[in-house]
This record gives structure tokens, C-alpha cells and sequence, in this order.
């Protein structure tokens, strides 16, 4: 076998330093429910994320492949059993003078027939097909962890086009409240105008900006139509379905803000789906270098068959043509070029690029729900700073909506008014929204919701004495 030996070793999750921002979380949170969207409190966005996951073509292709590995691993355990088989020939051959086929057929044309039973059976002594079964059933669980993963990313590419969906409309009124400001604005400078208090190029400028406001509300019915769309296919519908959307009404209460589990380095491993899906890839990988091992020794398969056999159809079923055989058949290999060591050692090597793409899958799990954590903290501190900001903007403008109106204030210093309006308007719309994108993204970096049996399936083995699987832990081959 050579010196073929695995080179990788697993990260132990629990041995991971969480950060801070994981350590500071009291920890004694739920973990998402399995409609975790739902904290959201908008029907119409249920309605949108239950058409997605019924008739979303992707989640389709990902469920296909699912079924696909289920019946290989099928094909794998056809391979551990007995098998027989019905076979029947008839044919019409010239035979041979010098064979061991008699006269008056030797050298002539005659039928040759035979029906029979074949029946055999693989000892597997050194565990070859059963550990090929076992990578099989493991790829089958990489292929419902892909299924799993495919759908929660399908359902926070809908939440996260909604969201944005919403800030458009919100982006859109704080833009239509600014042109009706503006016009407001246009006509306190005409009156002006007439009374001889401003001047022609004043007018002319300030009656210039509303072509740029309507332009940008412009900007934004496209980027509705566009979010409108795009939520549309995501259901797996087309854009003339997007066009009966209505208007996000999404809210986040802060009494729905998360609180982590308990033990959240360990449970992660059997909660995100991409890590599952690298926790049993380490698995098929290392049930195959076992199959490559087994590979190195004989080969015993007991063979049976029973049946009629003859030349010709005068008798071909009577009791004369009756054959039968029983026995082993041994085969062993001795000199392949280096062919089994090649294999032993590319399947060595599939199991440390498997192990290593375990640990980094793992690393970033980690660094994925502490960076989501920062983001939320980080956003709600600015939510507070920019609320002051607001307040303090819109009263400026306030002041110089009555110094321009009084005509004790230039137009500019409305217009600056309104500009600092708006942008503290729009961050607070866009903090909002974040706030809300923050909360779906971190319900990703928790591996989102788990349906109620395998929430179930993954107590009991916290239960259980032997953590391996919980905990990751593949046996190193």
C-alpha cells in the first residue's frame, strides 16, 4: 500500500476561540424557527417565500439531486446483497471439426441453447463494498445538506430583495416629499419675484432643481420594477406575477431581536447546512479510502447456477440437459503498474482536501455569526446617533421655511436645509433597512430552521453519550 496516510486533521469547534462579540451574547436565545421570516409580520412576504420554496426551479434541481444520490446509494447497497439472474441464448453457430463438439455438429451449423439461473454473492471479507456503501449513504447526506442549503439561501434571496423592495418605496416618498418642499419652495420665489424682492436668476436656479428630483423618483420606479421582477422569478414565476406586489410592510420589533443558544460552536456544526454537507463529505471521503485498502486484497464471490443446456431442440429441456454448478471465484491481484497505490493515494489526498474544507468551512461558520452579531450592534448604535441627527435636521428646515416664507432667509439656506434633511432621511430609511437585512443574514450564519424532526434528531444526540456526530468528529482512517 505505500506510505499513503491522511495528512489533515479536524477542528474541533468547541476549541475555536468565539470572539468577543459571540462571548458577549447572554447565550440563553432560541435558535430560529423553521419559518424564521415570519418575525417580519408581513403576509404578503409568507405568501412570496412559500410560492419560492414550492416552485423555485433551483430548489427543484437541488431536491433532484438529493433523490439522485438516495438511489446511488441504492445501486451501493444492491452490492452487499445476493443477486441472481434469468438468462437465456439461443443461437445458431457453425462448430468447430477439431473442438470438443462431436459429429455429426462438428463442422456443421446447429443450435446452440441454454436457459439458466446464475446466482452470486460477494463475501466482501475485507469490507470493500460495505465501505463503499457507507461513502455513498454519506454523499446521499451531502446531498440533503446541499437540498437544505439551497433553500435557505432561497429564502433570504427573497427576504433581502424585499427589503430592498421596501427601501426603494421608502427612498422614493422621501424624494416626493422633497419635490412638493422644492415646488412649495419654486412658489414662495415667484411671489418674491413679483414683489420685486428676488431676482430673475434666483428663480431661474431654484426652478432648475426639479428636474433632478423627478429624475431620481424616476430612478427609483426602476429599481421597484426591477426588485419586483426579480422577486417574481425567485418564486420561479414570470415578471408579470412581480407586478401584483404591493408595498413591504415589514417591521422588526426589538423584542424579536436574537439572543444566541447555548453551546453555539458545537450545536453549528449540525445546524449549518454548509458545514453538515463538509462534515460528511469528510466522511464518504474516508469510507473510500477504506474501499481503496480492501481493494488490495483477494476478491472471493461464491458463484451458483443451475438450468438446461444443449445443441439443438430435441431434448433442451429435458432431464439430460440439465446443468448445475457451484464455487467460489477468487481473484487477487498481483501486478497493476502502481494502479491500487495511485488510487489509495488520490483518495488520501480527496480526504485532506476534505478535511480542509471542513475547517474552513467551519472557521468561516464562526467568523460568520460574530460578523453578523457586530453588524446588528453596530446598526442599532447608529439608528439611535442618526435619530438625534433627524430631529435636529428637520427642525433646521423648519427655521428656514419660515425665514424664506417671511423673506428674512435666502433660498440657499433652504436648499442646504432640505439636502441635510434628506440624507439624514435616507440613512435612517437605509439604517432601517439594515437592521432588517442584519437580522436575515444572521438567521443564515445560524444555519436558519430546521424542520421539527430533525430539531428533534439533533436533541437526541446531544443527549447522547457518544457526540461524534454532533461534535464532527470522523474517524481518521
Amino acid at each position: 500500500m505505500g506510505s499513503a496516510r491522511p495528512q489533515s486533521a479536524q477542528l474541533d469547534a468547541n476549541a475555536l476561540q468565539a470572539g468577543s462579540a459571540i462571548a458577549a451574547d447572554d447565550a440563553h436565545g432560541a435558535w430560529p424557527s423553521e419559518q424564521w421570516w415570519q418575525v417580519y409580520r408581513d403576509p404578503q412576504l409568507d405568501r412570496l417565500i412559500e410560492t419560492a420554496l414550492r416552485d423555485n426551479p433551483g430548489l427543484r434541481e437541488a431536491a433532484a439531486r438529493a433523490r439522485q444520490a438516495e438511489a446511488m446509494a441504492g445501486v451501493g447497497q444492491a452490492a452487499t446483497r445476493p443477486h441472481v439472474e434469468a438468462g437465456m441464448s439461443l443461437q445458431r453457430e457453425l462448430f468447430s471439426e477439431h473442438d470438443f463438439i462431436p459429429a455429426p455438429e462438428a463442422g456443421n451449423y446447429a443450435w446452440y441453447n441454454r436457459v439458466a439461473l446464475e446466482a452470486g454473492y460477494d463475501l466482501d471479507l475485507w469490507g470493500r463494498q460495505r465501505s463503499t456503501l457507507a461513502a455513498m449513504l454519506a454523499e446521499k447526506k451531502v446531498a440533503d445538506a446541499e437540498a437544505q442549503l439551497a433553500r435557505l439561501t432561497l429564502e433570504q434571496a427573497v427576504v433581502r430583495s424585499y427589503i430592498a423592495l421596501s427601501l426603494e418605496h421608502a427612498l422614493k416618498d422621501l424624494a416626493n416629499d422633497r419635490l412638493a418642499h422644492r415646488r412649495q419652495a419654486v412658489q414662495i420665489m415667484q411671489k418674491r419675484l413679483a414683489a420685486g424682492l428676488a431676482s430673475e436668476v434666483e428663480a431661474t436656479q431654484l426652478d432648475a432643481t426639479l428636474p433632478a428630483l423627478q429624475l431620481e423618483i424616476e430612478a427609483h420606479e426602476e429599481r421597484i420594477a426591477i426588485l419586483r421582477n426579480q422577486l417574481a422569478a425567485l418564486a420561479g414565476k414570470g415578471p408579470g406575477s412581480g407586478e401584483s406586489i404591493a408595498r413591504p410592510a415589514m417591521r422588526l420589533d426589538d423584542a424579536d431581536a436574537l439572543a444566541l443558544p447555548a453551546r453555539l460552536p458545537a450545536d453549528l456544526i449540525g445546524r449549518r447546512p454548509d458545514v453538515t454537507a463538509s462534515r460528511w463529505s469528510v466522511e464518504a471521503a474516508a469510507k473510500e479510502i477504506d474501499a481503496a485498502r480492501a481493494a488490495f486484497y483477494p476478491d472471493i464471490n461464491l458463484m451458483a447456477f443451475i438450468g438446461f443446456q444443449s445443441i439443438g431442440f430435441t431434448k433442451f429441456l429435458s432431464g439430460e440437459s440439465s446443468v448445475r454448478g457451484l464455487g467460489p471465484a477468487i481473484s487477487l491481484p498481483i501486478f497493476d503498474g502502481g494502479a491500487l497505490r495511485s488510487k489509495l493515494g488520490a483518495r488520501t489526498a480527496a480526504y485532506d482536501a476534505a478535511v480542509e474544507r471542513y475547517n474552513g468551512t467551519l472557521v468561516y461558520a464562526l467568523e460568520s455569526v460574530a460578523s453578523r452579531l457586530a453588524v446588528a450592534r453596530s446598526v442599532e448604535q447608529q439608528l439611535h446617533l442618526n435619530e438625534r441627527a433627524l430631529a435636529t435636521a428637520t427642525r433646521a428646515r423648519a427655521l428656514a421655511q419660515q425665514g424664506v416664507k417671511a423673506g428674512m432667509t435666502d433660498y440657499l439656506i433652504l436648499i442646504d436645509s432640505e439636502v441635510n434633511l434628506l440624507s439624514r432621511q435616507q440613512d435612517q430609511a437605509r439604517l432601517l433597512a439594515h437592521r432588517l437585512e442584519s437580522h436575515a443574514e444572521l438567521m443564515l450564519a445560524l444555519g436558519g430552521g430546521l424542520p421539527s424532526a430533525d430539531v428533534a434528531a439533533l436533541d437526541k444526540q446531544a443527549r447522547s453519550s457518544d457526540q461524534s456526530i454532533l461534535l464532527g468528529k470522523v474517524q481518521t482512517p
